[in-house]
């Protein structure tokens, strides 16, 4: 599995392509202000894009949906919960003084205990509420592997140091604090996590030194 991530601004958020080394068929995580970076990466590296996998629907998340689904004609996936997120992304762009186009509609919803396959890389997808009713984690791995060997891309669900926020209409923290302790603590302390903004980390540095998770 290979993966490339570029951040731009206003908001600096990592979008990310995931391919199978194997078939090159690969997906585009959270294509927001960066989608011009992911789609040359698709294109310089002759990948075969099957699906936009959205990790929640906030603004900086969703921007570059449309220029994705322009480009390579793929479904796009979301949590059912996130819906009403998605359909507001203009309204979202006015809050911080952005012109928006309305993204595509929406494809297909995830479906609990159904994950998505493409080439020989199989996606588990976790719902992690909290930072907004929608938000999943996507637990990225060969099919068949363990939960050691899997990557997770967690949106804005956790952060090198940090949780997300959750003073957005939505959001609750004692949900985000019970996804993260839950869900993704049960990966192992040497899992890869890949936010949604900033540096990559793991599950065993958040899990010892993270201040908003470590228990008093």
């Amino acid at each position: 599995m290979k993966v490339f991530s570029d951040a731009a601004p206003p908001f600096f958020k990592n979008g990310f392509v995931v391919s199978c080394e194997d078939t090159r068929e690969a997906v585009i995580i959270d294509p927001g202000d960066e989608v011009e970076a992911l789609l040359d990466n698709v294109r310089e590296n002759e990948l075969h894009v099957q699906a936009i996998l959205l990790t929640h629907a906030h603004l900086d998340h969703v921007t570059g949906v449309g220029r994705a689904v322009e480009t390579h004609k793929v479904p796009v996936w979301l949590h059912r919960d996130d819906l009403p997120l998605y359909e507001r992304a203009v309204e979202q762009g006015r809050m911080f003084g952005i012109a928006v186009e309305p993204p595509p509609p929406v494809d297909r919803f995830y479906e609990p205990g159904v994950p998505f396959r493409f080439g020989r890389q199989i996606v588990d997808i976790l719902h992690t509420p909290g930072h907004c009713p929608g938000g999943v984690c996507l637990a990225i791995g060969r099919d068949g592997s363990p939960s050691h060997e899997r990557q997770l891309f967690v949106g804005d669900t956790l952060f090198a140091g940090s949780i997300g926020r959750t003073d957005l209409p939505g959001g609750n923290s004692a949900t985000l604090l019970r996804s993260i302790r839950e869900v993704l603590f049960k990966f192992p302390d040497d899992t890869l996590v890949l936010p949604g903004h900033g540096p990559d980390t793991t599950i065993g540095r958040e899990r010892k030194t993270n201040p908003f998770l470590i228990r008093p």
